[in-house]
């Protein structure tokens, strides 16, 4: 997800927030209070942006808070912070989910999008697929109709299946063509730009080195059938990317 956004000039930060990952600190568990939960990784969000808003190559101004799963949950909860510059919120199938019968956790999440939309202005854009292997469709629905009943704006895209589990959609490549042009659209709605940007340096053209075309699979020397098909393939794949080979044939 985050390639996306850069291509398009934006600056991305995948903070980690108090216990995990590396990060210091100790992580919090209000345990089927959803809203609590949500809440209290919601701060840490807060704290990153106070600390990146300081920085000059931030635009303040223009920003967009979006999560996963518990890090979904978390941008909804961070809505209510009305933190200064955020333009909208991306929600890419989020919640938390504690097996087990001693808590009614779809219920205490529904509660918690209610409160959360009750307390914020934010626009905001909700992906849930119809097999994610964590939130069915009704729940993904209740969740909406709560937060929206409550006072918020939301945009639900109920994309169908992903995959074996559309719970993976923003970590595969595939799932570019699912999520990108509703956010494309959602960015353009909040004023935020979508447009791939060229990079530095990228518009200066190489001066020619004498060697084959990159795209000139017969010149490629050492290479079975199997081995250009491969290259082939390679020559379709986003950047960066990379192809070795050897002289004894091998490549990868």
């Amino acid at each position: 997800m985050g390639r996306e956004f850069v291509r398009r000039g934006y600056a991305v930060t995948i903070p980690m927030r108090k216990g995990f990952s590396k990060s210091g600190g100790i992580y919090s568990d209000f345990g089927c209070n959803m809203h609590d939960n949500g809440m209290v990784q919601a701060d840490d969000i807060e704290a990153a942006l106070h600390a990146l808003t300081k920085m000059p190559w931030i635009d303040h101004d223009r920003v967009i808070v979006a999560g996963q799963f518990y890090g979904g949950l978390a941008t909804m909860a961070f809505g209510t912070q009305q933190f200064p510059g955020v333009r909208g919120l991306i929600n890419f199938a989020g919640g938390l989910r504690i097996d087990g019968d001693f808590c009614d956790w779809k219920s205490a999440l529904v509660t918690a999008f209610s409160n959360y939309g009750s307390r914020t202005s934010l626009p905001s854009l909700w992906f849930y697929g119809e097999n994610d292997s964590y939130f069915d469709p009704s729940l993904a629905q209740r969740l909406q109709n709560a937060y929206q009943s409550a006072g918020g704006s939301s945009q639900l895209i109920a994309y169908g299946r992903f995959k074996s589990d559309a719970h993976g959609l923003i970590s595969s490549r595939d799932g570019i063509p699912v999520w990108w042009p509703e956010t494309e659209r959602f960015l353009q709605r909040v004023g935020l730009p979508s447009d791939i940007n060229t990079p530095v340096g990228e518009a200066a053209r190489i001066s020619a080195s004498g060697f084959a075309a990159i795209d000139n699979i017969d010149a490629i020397p050492h290479l079975k059938q199997s081995g250009r098909e491969a290259y082939r393939h390679y020559l379709s794949q986003p950047l960066p990317r990379a192809f070795a080979l050897s002289a004894s044939g091998a490549w990868s």
